[in-house]
């Protein structure tokens, strides 16, 4: 068995975003300050409230999969296969482990092939049983991305799926971290993966009034800790991370970009929906990871948010991290990677995760778009516009999702 003090540190990166479907495009856009929110143009949404989202564009499955593999699987399957490719190879692996048993992969998602399960239905209430998919199933199940990463990259270890929504990449990547801590693994694949821009999720989120009806201004919707902020933008993508024993990375030669400290995760048991009102699930998520990572607060040099602008989201989560950080939460730089590229529900903390990591490496803190008219109930240094240089070497990601799943992440620059 490994003792609990393995390090894990992160080799590889890939990410398919409103952005841009690279790590580097993605962070060099998000340094720009540049906004992935457009009309949708993935189904017709002239009927509805909200008409506008951050969707993935100019993605080519088939530079991936062959042709007849991708009518296979779900849109969400093919972000994650491009962005589990891509972080392989990054890493410095072949295209394939090689039938390795000590290479896991975990994933996040909030609603899988959800919409593809939509889809289909309606075919069936048209045309009966005989224009359904016979890969229907393999479509709409959650755990097939992580089970078609498996199978074409050959990663036969621990296999898991987390469906905690706006926190599954978070939890995905803290268990990926504890499987290879606990002996059980020398490689994970981790992240997140989400398609969730069809019909049915609008009605459903727009009934809830959760999302923004700012269609005039497309990229000046997603809006974290202004006043003016009227709801979430639907987002879209993947990303995954390459998390490996140290050990295992220094003897094969690898490049580190970073390294994973601590993970927490609890649940605030209040409501479906809205944040518990003193923010106690989220102080205890912060606390208990920070005390894993044996560090205190004064030691955090960048918080990355989950800053959803929501009405009620962003002054909770201020709160919370006035609590734990007292005096120095108005020291802290905390941006809102959402501003940029909206919410992807399962897969915003791996892309989220990613922008980390790129804050680590180049000791630049991207920006928080639109924060024209900050509230007062959210007083704290959000990077306003233009991103900013700093000294930065322990970072804090957190994501506080739906069902009040609270997961936070502590991230290092690699210190040999």
């Amino acid at each position: 068995m490994t003792a609990p003090h393995t390090r894990v540190v992160i080799t590889g990166l890939g990410a398919i975003t409103p952005l841009g479907n690279t790590p580097e495009e993605f962070w060099q856009n998000l340094l720009a300050g540049k906004s992935g929110v457009a009309p949708i143009t993935l189904f017709d949404a002239s009927h509805l409230k909200t008409r506008i989202a951050a969707q993935v564009k100019n993605f080519d499955a088939t530079k991936y999969v062959e042709p007849k593999d991708a009518r296979r699987m779900g849109r969400a399957t093919l972000f994650a296969l491009a962005a589990a490719k891509d972080a392989i190879r990054d890493a410095g692996f072949g295209e394939r482990f090689n039938n390795n048993e000590r290479v896991g992969v975990v994933l996040g998602t909030g609603i899988g092939g959800f919409p593809e399960a939509i889809k289909e239905h309606h075919e069936y209430a048209r045309q009966g049983t005989g224009r359904v998919s016979p890969f229907l199933a393999a479509l709409i199940l959650p755990n097939m991305s992580a089970f078609f990463i498996a199978q074409h990259y050959g990663a036969h270890g621990f296999n898991s799926t987390i469906v905690t929504t706006c926190a599954a990449s978070n939890d995905a990547i803290g268990l990926a971290t504890e499987v290879i801590r606990r002996g059980d693994a020398d490689v994970m694949l981790a992240g997140g993966t989400e398609a969730l821009i069809s019909d049915i999720i609008f009605v459903a989120f727009g009934a809830m009034r959760a999302l923004s009806t700012r269609n005039d201004e497309p990229t000046r919707a997603s809006r974290p800790f202004d006043k003016d902020r009227d709801g979430v933008v639907i987002g879209e993508g993947a990303a995954v991370l390459v998390l490996e024993r140290l050990e295992h990375a220094r003897a094969r030669g690898a490049r580190i970009y970073a390294e994973v400290l601590a993970y927490a995760s609890n649940s605030d048991g209040y409501h479906f929906v809205a944040p518990e009102p003193h923010a106690r699930g989220a102080i205890r998520a912060m606390q208990d990871v920070l005390a894993r990572a044996g560090i205190t607060p004064a030691q955090v040099d960048y918080i990355n948010a989950h800053a959803t602008a929501t009405p009620l989201n962003d002054p909770i989560e201020t709160l919370a991290i006035k609590h734990v950080f007292g005096a120095h939460a108005y020291r802290i730089p905390i941006s809102a990677t959402k501003s940029m590229i909206g919410h992807s529900m399962g897969a915003a903390g791996a892309l989220e995760a990613v922008a980390c990591v790129m804050t680590l490496r180049d000791q630049k803190i991207h920006p928080t778009l639109n924060l024209d008219n900050p509230d007062p109930a959210c007083d704290l240094d959000y990077v306003p516009h233009r991103a900013r240089e700093a000294p930065v070497k322990i970072v804090l990601s957190n994501t506080f999702g739906f069902g009040g799943q609270n997961a936070c992440l502590v991230l290092a620059k690699y210190v040999p």
